[in-house]
């Protein structure tokens, strides 16, 4: 078990705050890992977390703290993630993607320009026989709908859970990129199709919490098997009080839409994190998308890391306080971390055993098979392309999923048409008993006709 890493980044003041209260800052008794708030009744608050980057701290030593290590974990096919979260305007943006993500000095790149360089590099001094191949998501999470960001026509992206893969957004655009220039390319046209707005906290409020995922597919030659490893950067809509930021119309619905998502979040870290040994706790995953797509992130087999930005402003101090407390809590979430990939023997010598599993897989694949005809095999990568669920008729794991999913499917399909054919049949019941009831009266009033006309003809 791994708890999740959480670091705390109080950026600069800026000029509106520095107007109101000089340099005057609710934060005191700063170092590496922890430091003391005031609130506006000037109460004294202690925290301490992994990190603390205050004034000196340049956007490299973020990255190499909180973000390496999960940059090299994704190349091992561990899944990794990276959480920006904090009030509006206090510096979760520009953490992510620095002043441009194209078009940037050196020192001033943020985290995504940084982990797209970690990855690349990585591959490049890899003394491993094998091939790795990266594709690249971005989504947005826009008023409780998920659009793609490289394809606005798929603007309500539905989420899917696989049991290999996780959760998956189906039918996302994935781009396969190549190297850097590449991969900042075509994140630069999807940060482009972002929601933003302005308010008054920030002329250029993300009004959407967005999601760059990167996936690693590592071919391994030798043993001919695949690893793959998942590394989602989220940057999420700040927190907003209306007061502040002077919300109104469109703006004031996407602001109760964001703070929905994050209250969300809110709950799911507080119900992982009050749970009573033996007496497991609802976790409310699907109360929002956010924490829907997060699941894995936030309690499933990833590492994850959480950057609390904060403005160390006495203006600021109830909103700093309640990122810093979230923070807290967050800090005792445990994930179990495991290797994501078809086969987790690839760093296994003893020949012996991989014989031993492949002997043993094709024994199972052909008594799956036996009990498998080509249609059935259709009909699971059929069913699984509509579920948004990958699909390899040649993994053991995923054919023994596949089988029991659509056994159970067929069956449930089977009970529902059945039950279908069996209202059927009552209402045909009822109708041909309905017809024979009209049909006897039809007679008997043909018959009285007919002895009415034979009566007058006797006359």
């Amino acid at each position: 078990m791994s708890t999740m890493k959480v670091c705390v980044l109080f950026r600069p003041l800026n000029p509106k705050e520095l107007s109101e209260f000089g340099d005057a800052v609710s934060v005191q008794g700063i170092n590496s890992e922890s430091f003391i708030v005031k609130d506006e009744k000037e109460q004294e608050f202690d925290f301490t977390f992994d990190r603390v980057f205050y004034q000196g701290s340049e956007q490299a030593d973020i990255y190499e703290f909180l973000a390496l290590p999960i940059v090299q974990g994704a190349l091992d096919a561990i899944n990794g993630t990276i959480i920006t979260y904090g009030q509006t305007g206090a510096g979760k943006t520009y953490s992510m993607e620095g002043p441009s993500i194209v078009d940037c000095e050196s020192k001033k790149k943020g985290l995504l320009q940084r982990v797209v360089d970690g990855l690349f590099e990585a591959i490049m001094n890899s003394e491993k026989p094998s091939k790795y191949t990266i594709k690249l998501s971005m989504v947005e999470i826009y008023m409780e709908k998920v659009r793609d960001l490289f394809d606005l026509s798929k603007d309500n992206i539905q989420i899917k859970e696989s049991k290999v893969h996780g959760i998956v957004l189906n039918g996302v655009t994935e781009v396969a990129i190549a190297n850097s220039a590449e991969a900042l390319q075509s994140l630069s046209s999807g940060i482009a199709n972002r929601a933003v707005g302005e308010t008054q906290m920030n002329m250029s409020s993300s009004r959407s919490h967005c999601l760059y995922i990167f996936t690693v597919h590592q071919d391994l030659t030798k043993d001919k098997r695949t690893k793959f490893g998942k590394l989602i950067l989220v940057d999420l809509a700040g927190s907003e009080k209306v007061e502040k930021t002077g919300a109104e119309g469109k703006i004031l619905e996407e602001a109760k839409t964001i703070n929905q998502s994050l209250t969300a979040l809110g709950k799911v870290i507080n119900a992982m994190t009050s749970s009573t040994p033996g007496k497991p706790t609802h976790i409310p995953y699907r109360d929002s998308k956010l924490t829907r797509i997060l699941q894995d992130a936030l309690g499933g087999c990833s590492q994850t890391a959480l950057l609390c930005c904060c403005s160390p402003s006495p203006s600021n101090s109830s909103e700093s306080l309640s990122a810093l407390r979230f923070g807290a809590r967050a800090k005792h979430v445990k994930a179990s971390v495991h290797v994501s990939c078809k086969e987790d023997l690839d760093n296994t010598k003893d020949a012996t055993v991989y014989t031993y599993v492949d002997e043993s897989r094709e024994r199972i694949l052909a008594k799956l098979r036996e009990r498998m005809t080509a249609d059935d095999v259709q009909l699971l990568e059929n069913l699984f392309v509509l579920e948004g669920i990958f699909f390899d008729p040649n993994s053991i794991d995923e054919i023994e999923a596949a089988y029991e999913d659509v056994t159970s499917r067929t069956i449930s399909s089977l009970h529902k048409a059945v039950e279908e054919l069996s209202t059927g049949v009552e209402k045909m019941k009822r109708e041909i008993v309905a017809l024979k009831s009209s049909l006897k009266v039809s007679e008997e009033f043909y018959q009285h006709q007919l002895e009415r006309r034979s009566l007058c003809f006797i006359l």
